[in-house]
């Protein structure tokens, strides 16, 4: 365990270059407290959670009574808002859970749609990160390690959302998964939707029929702009995993200037170091 922890520690602390001009992913803990301190809604906890963790599951399936005495608050005007559908903070059994998920409130099928999508993902999350300590706490037990090493262990699992941007009728925004402990990882959902006309809005629809070749520019420049003066850079090449192009699939979210940043999964095409890479397309 002493080796594996100063493995992680060195990787922690490998310094990121300022040219490479994107958001780099700070640890689940620092993250975790970035997002609440990021947040300035008001909002209300689920006391029902509180009362026992096996409630949990059940519930994210809230009745529409529950829900509503839940979200009173609305985050946005217009045609919609955006609510915290279900919050909760709490430790069980050595998973710290920080849980604020939320919920689109609009007439048409896209937000409930959407909210659905959302929930799916949060329930699965909650049950892997449950079957992950689970196994991670069996695989240490059979390679020897005892109750006094593992006390004091802890997983956090985090839920979270960010608004990116809003206006009468549209709304961009954000919906993390992570988990934090030996291993980490982090899964964020993007949502661009168009509360007027019932639909998600697309790379297409803000940049023109030519989106594909417009954001590959940019990335590639940005990549070129990453590498430092002794020829080193965190992203890999194209025909080792790298960046290559944007398509249909390609994350993005929507700044309140109307900027679109195309996003990229840690690991997807540059080493752990450099974050999830985000890439502005001026």
């Amino acid at each position: 365990m002493k080796e594996l922890n100063e493995a992680r520690k060195t990787y922690e602390d490998t310094p990121i270059p300022e040219a490479l001009g994107f958001r780099v992913q700070e640890g689940i803990r620092q993250g975790r407290a970035r997002y609440r301190a990021r947040r300035s809604r008001v909002i209300r906890r689920w006391s029902a959670a509180a009362a026992c963790f096996c409630l949990v599951l059940a519930g994210l399936n809230l009745s529409p009574t529950v829900a509503q005495a839940a979200a009173q608050v609305p985050v946005l005007g217009g045609l919609f808002r955006v609510l915290t559908f279900v919050e909760y903070d709490r430790t069980e059994d050595g998973i710290h859970y920080d849980v604020s998920a939320p919920q689109v409130e609009a007439e048409g099928d896209l937000a409930e749609k959407v909210n659905a999508a959302i929930q799916e993902k949060l329930d699965v999350h909650l049950v892997k990160a449950q079957q992950d300590w689970d196994s991670y706490r069996d695989a240490f037990f059979a390679t020897g390690g005892t109750e006094e090493e593992w006390n004091g262990r802890e997983m956090d699992v985090t839920v979270d959302y960010e608004i990116k941007s809003q206006s009468e009728d549209r709304v961009s925004f954000i919906v993390t998964f992570a988990e934090g402990w030996v291993a980490s990882y982090e899964e964020r959902y993007c949502y661009n939707l168009d509360l007027a006309e019932n639909r998600d809005l697309t790379l297409r629809d803000l940049l023109g029929e030519n989106w594909v070749e417009i954001c590959n520019a940019a990335i590639e420049e940005q990549i070129a702009a990453g590498v430092d003066e002794d020829g080193f850079t965190y992203f890999f090449p194209a025909e080792e995993g790298g960046f290559t192009s944007v398509d249909e699939s390609t994350a993005f979210y929507i700044q309140e200037d109307g900027t679109a940043v195309v996003c990229f999964p840690k690991y997807a095409i540059a080493a752990g170091a450099a974050g999830a890479p985000e890439f502005p397309i001026a």
